[in-house]
């Protein structure tokens, strides 16, 4: 794993129980280095952590706390590739279902507010196609909140 970029995500004091979370939930995924403040910072105090070093899917993130002067906003979001619908349903149960909350097109936020969109490989696939299979399984995905692969697989087919 390349020490040459981090993805730093923002937390008001939740970065530990945040990472814990992700790496309860993805595969390739683990919690490594907590670390400490050394003194009082203007969100927490000293021996607060401050930094968590964890990994989702493979990939490497560090969790900030740095307490509630920025948020996350859909302008960032985390897309997750699943090969068929239990897939799909494990990952969205799991954020839903801890606080988390549905939009539109197979995204959802957390309850940390971070974006995340659940897609299955199908939908891609289809629109690397182009053409009418392209738009008949956007359009069919225009409906849905959760992604359905099944409806994605009819549309793509014309059915």
């Amino acid at each position: 794993m390349s020490d040459k970029l981090t993805t730093v995500m923002w937390f008001d004091g939740a970065a530990e129980e945040a990472a814990r979370f992700y790496a309860e939930i993805f595969p390739d995924s683990a919690v490594g280095e907590i670390h400490y403040a050394p003194s009082d910072f203007p969100s927490g105090k000293r021996g607060d952590a401050i930094t968590v070093e964890f990994t989702v899917l493979g990939r490497r993130f560090s969790g900030l706390n740095g307490g509630p002067m920025f948020t996350p906003n859909e302008s960032v979001s985390f897309m997750v590739v699943t090969e068929d619908q239990a897939e799909t349903d494990r990952y969205w149960d799991a954020i839903i279902g801890n606080g988390g909350q549905e939009s539109a097109c197979g995204w959802c936020k957390d309850r940390w507010g971070y974006s995340w969109q659940i897609t299955p490989r199908t939908m891609l696939d289809a629109l690397s196609a182009g053409g009418d299979e392209a738009r008949r399984a956007f359009e069919v995905m225009m409906t849905m909140t959760k992604l359905d692969v099944a409806a994605i697989d009819a549309a793509r087919q014309g059915s």
